[in-house]
């Protein structure tokens, strides 16, 4: 079995629990970590033989846009379109951490991660 990492995915959005930030918004990274078999690719350097990276921040970029209060939603979601989007995927884990949230505290992030 093995890795692919599309790590440190720069996204800024507008999710959360507060009206505020609906309209404000903040940064956002999202990490996420494939597993799946591309011995085929690197035999024979074939970008169909592989998940591509383009369509892992594609669904990202999008389900990114789409408001939810939660952070742990839109996770799920990023997790349940790559799971549509390659049928090759065993495993799939994926980071949302949201930058300076709105707290009474100084909080530099906060994540979530959901493994499937």
């Amino acid at each position: 079995m093995h890795k692919i990492l599309v790590e440190g995915i720069k996204i800024y959005a507008y999710h959360g629990c507060l009206a505020e930030e609906g309209k404000i918004g903040t940064n956002y990274i999202v990490d996420v970590t494939m597993e799946t078999d591309f011995t085929e690719a690197a035999k024979t350097d074939d970008l169909s033989k592989t998940i591509d990276y383009v369509i892992v921040y594609n669904v990202v970029k999008a389900e990114m846009a789409i408001r939810s209060k939660l952070i742990e939603q839109v996770g799920q979601r990023i997790v349940d379109e790559l799971k549509k989007q390659f049928a090759t995927l065993k495993k799939v884990e994926v980071k949302v951490t949201k930058l300076n949230p709105p707290m009474n505290g100084d909080v530099e992030r906060v994540s979530i991660v959901i493994a499937s």
